[in-house]
């Protein structure tokens, strides 16, 4: 492939060990997915043009806490950074525009997520709308259940499919070093299991991970000097529904994931492997008829978001699982998705093909 000056890659990805409580500060989670992803490319820090990560104030019980994150990541000059209050995903695409801009080669996007800060059933609820839905004093696992059974009763699903999503994605995670939860199990000893929120079981909601993770994008011809087999951004795209999920016409498929696909070209051709972040299990059979894939492609084969979700990271790092599956495995076009907001709210696509 001899790529444009436009052409966007993603050359290198690293991330923290993710563990249910870590004494780690975000601070140093950063610092350590940071040094790991410039040690694996193998630049200097001050070759990096532009700088953005992905954090949430909520999560860290303070006001500006990305700041202090700011020095763990220590770029030179200080001032070509940026944030954003979402998933390291969205953090990515901006590292993307920036690139975009053709005046710097090399960015990196960084997500982090310190979730054992607070107990997520109830965190949450106070990011919700404040006029409809935190007044509710309801949780994202509460709205989760009730998406989950509206899937139930539209006939599209059922309770085993959800333990058959549960058993296949811990499967996965035994061979991923980086899994949190992973394991043998059968559907039938998941379907035994108490409801914590009613379709939903324990395994079916995300465990609590505290991680950091990061990529390193280049651009054009730097791509090669710094990877030999760059994962070349071919499309991406992100979309947002309403907030509330009760005046969307049907939360049993996902219409801004749809849309974000074709926007991203994932229909373009064959889907080898989909790294997706499906939070509870149902999610990921939502997401797979939205976007289109078929029993060709190999869906999370890292585990995906029921091995390891640490929220504000998680996303980051279904592209960092996807781009390696070019990088390092061999595949040719891989697609990465993240979500963010109640019921699949808002959606973001990334698809990428390395050189046949």
């Amino acid at each position: 492939m001899a790529p444009t000056e436009n052409d966007i890659a993603i050359v290198g990805f690293a991330q923290t060990a993710p563990e249910r409580r870590t004494r780690l500060t975000e601070a140093d989670l950063v610092l350590h997915a940071t040094r790991a992803v410039i040690a694996e490319v193998g630049i200097d820090k001050s070759e990096i043009g532009f700088t953005v990560s992905g954090s949430c104030d909520y999560l860290s019980g303070q006001g500006f806490s990305f700041v202090q994150n700011t020095d763990a990541y220590g770029m030179v000059p200080a001032i070509n950074e940026s944030h954003v209050e979402m998933d390291g995903a969205w953090a990515m695409y901006e590292a993307y525009v920036r690139l975009l801009q053709g005046d710097i080669d090399v960015a990196m996007a960084v997500g982090v997520g310190k979730n054992s800060n607070s107990d997520p059933s109830t965190l949450f609820t106070i990011e919700f709308d404040p006029y409809y839905l935190a007044p509710l004093g309801t949780d994202t696992w509460s709205l989760a259940a009730l998406q989950a059974r509206a899937l139930l009763e539209s006939g599209k699903a059922t309770e085993r499919d959800f333990a058959e999503v549960v058993v296949r994605n811990r499967g996965n995670a035994k061979s991923n070093p980086f899994a949190q939860v992973s394991g043998d199990y059968s559907v039938d000893e998941l379907l035994g299991a108490d409801y914590v929120r009613n379709p939903l079981r324990r395994h079916d909601l995300p465990p609590t991970t505290d991680q950091g993770a990061a990529v390193i994008l280049a651009r054009g011809k730097r791509a090669y000097d710094l990877c030999e087999r760059p994962a070349w951004i071919t499309g991406i795209d992100h979309r947002i529904e309403a907030h509330l999920p009760t005046v969307r016409k049907d939360i049993t498929t996902s219409v801004s994931t749809k849309l974000a696909a074709e926007g991203a070209g994932a229909g373009k051709g064959p889907i080898e492997v989909a790294e997706l972040q499906a939070p509870f299990s149902f999610q990921e059979l939502i997401l797979s008829e939205s976007l289109g894939l078929d029993a060709s492609t190999e869906i999370n084969p890292s585990g995906g978001a029921l091995a390891a979700h640490a929220v504000m990271a998680a996303g980051l790092i279904r592209v960092g699982e996807a781009a390696n599956q070019i990088i390092k495995n061999g595949r040719n076009r891989t697609l990465a998705h993240s979500t963010s907001g109640p019921c699949l709210q808002q959606n973001f696509v990334c698809v990428m093909e390395g050189d046949r």
